[in-house]
């Protein structure tokens, strides 16, 4: 890269955003592009830095973060874009819900505002969409080789995708109604408008693999039929079962999981009906998110877009600091204090809280009982705080607290099992192999399953 100390010439420009009163009406996405000249300009901060943590340190999945800048910088976009899809599948997705690891172990974030590097990379993305630079990749010739991928989120989409284009046959086995796992249904439409996942689905059908959707494994086909009839096993089936907590008071109605609660919005955006008798929906409701991650926050948003009466979110961890601390040094990605877009559109947060009963009349939930904790600097143990008890008026809880792998899950990771043996035919990915984690995660994670199935079968 030719420097041009562009990081002292320019100041980083983000993208304008719909202000909350406006963007609250619906459920579409509410975030601007920046022009393409403003994209060079800001691809011009780019330091070129002798090790450029942003790829090597912080992105999982090792996007050449410089090179695809300078690329841009010389108006070589299709260039740009081939670097780009060199390691991401799909950087559209990650440039929409990523919360940029890259961008926190930028050099300049040491004293300065990082390079807009998810921008950069969805920008880059959709200029590909654009101009039809994104097609199918066929492979040249056919292994004759048969694969079963069980889930379709990022991590199993990641896999397909490679496993189809070194010339495998590949069948994708969905529980769901629609391709996607968490990007379909776990992400609300304002976050990601689910087109851009369907036309990746018609790329990859291009590609030749086969989608079978409303499949379950172990219920609609058997194990014994995947391990007869396909010469390799992808699990990518995520971590979806929620934690829940168990107080009195929970039995009430109006308490919900927030995937539920997501999941059931997602199908009312496409246009599914959903039963009166089951509807969750926040209009006019007192509601308490329980759990301050992003699953938490995104309930936060679609309970605001719904018209809730108010909205709280509370945490059982103490609030962050809102700088690094020095347990956190750069280039780690910190746990400080940030503001979603959610929490912009109204919500009291609170945190250091303990939720001890609900109660409520005739099986409807009506209040919640809490009590403040303290925490020690080490944030390891906690004390219950004298005489801090409260109450809050509540018509909806939504639990937003984490997910565990499950007993189904359970039965799944047997797969790898041929009576006491490992059995290489079978490989795990995703969430159900690390734990809940985040999407570029999951892609990595999708991207070495399948090469390791690759090698497996050419041995």
């Amino acid at each position: 890269m030719v420097k041009k100390a562009g990081f002292l010439k320019y100041s980083r420009i983000n993208p304008t955003k719909l202000v909350p009163e406006v963007r609250i009406q619906n459920f579409g996405e509410f975030d601007s592009k920046l022009s393409e000249s403003i994209i060079k300009e800001q691809t011009r901060r780019c330091m070129d830095c002798g090790v450029p943590f942003c790829h090597g340190f912080g992105c999982p999945l090792g996007n050449r973060i410089p090179d695809f800048n300078e690329k841009i910088r010389l108006g070589l976009w299709d260039q740009a874009l081939d670097i780009l899809h060199s390691t991401n599948n799909f950087p559209e997705f990650t440039g929409k819900v990523c919360p940029a690891l890259c961008e926190t172990s930028c050099t300049l974030s040491i004293n300065s505002d990082p390079v807009i590097i998810k921008q950069i990379e969805f920008q880059l993305s959709e200029y590909g969409w654009e101009n039809d630079l994104i097609k199918p990749i066929i492979a040249s010739s056919k292994t004759g080789k048969k694969i079963a991928v069980i889930g379709s989120g990022p991590a199993g989409l990641a896999a397909s995708q490679q496993l189809a284009r070194n010339g495998h046959d590949v069948t994708v086995f969905e529980k769901n109604d629609r391709i996607g796992g968490l990007l379909r249904y776990g992400i609300p439409d304002y976050k990601l408008d689910k087109s851009r996942i369907d036309r990746r689905i018609t790329q990859i059908e291009n590609e030749g693999v086969i989608f079978e959707t409303m499949v379950e494994v172990g219920v609609d086909i058997s194990v014994r039929y995947l391990k007869r009839s396909f010469d390799a096993i992808l699990v990518a089936t995520g971590a979806t079962s929620p934690r829940d907590l168990m107080i009195p008071g929970r039995e009430l109605s109006g308490i919900h999981f927030a995937m539920d609660y997501l999941i059931q919005q997602n199908k009312i955006n496409a246009g599914d009906q959903i039963d009166n008798t089951d509807l969750i929906n926040a209009k006019g409701k007192n509601v308490v998110v329980i759990g301050g991650g992003d699953t938490g926050a995104d309930c936060v948003g679609t309970a605001i877009r719904q018209g809730a009466k108010k909205v709280t979110q509370i945490e059982l961890l103490p609030k962050p600091s809102p700088e690094r601390t020095i347990n956190e040094p750069w280039p780690t990605y910190p746990k400080i204090f940030r503001t979603s877009t959610s929490h912009e559109e109204g919500c009291k947060r609170i945190w250091s809280i303990m939720t001890n009963k609900f109660s409520g009349s005739d099986g409807k939930l009506k209040k919640m009982f809490c009590k403040k904790l303290n925490w020690d600097s080490k944030i390891e143990n906690y004390q219950e705080l004298p005489n801090s008890n409260f109450e809050l008026d509540v018509d909806l809880i939504l639990l937003s607290m984490g997910f565990i792998n499950d007993k189904k899950e359970k039965l799944l990771i047997d797969l790898q099992k041929n009576s006491s043996m490992f059995d290489p035919k079978v490989v795990i990915c995703g969430d159900i192999n690390t734990g809940p984690s985040l999407v570029v995660h999951a892609i990595n994670e999708g991207r070495n399953a399948a090469k390791e199935i690759d090698e497996y079968l050419i041995k």
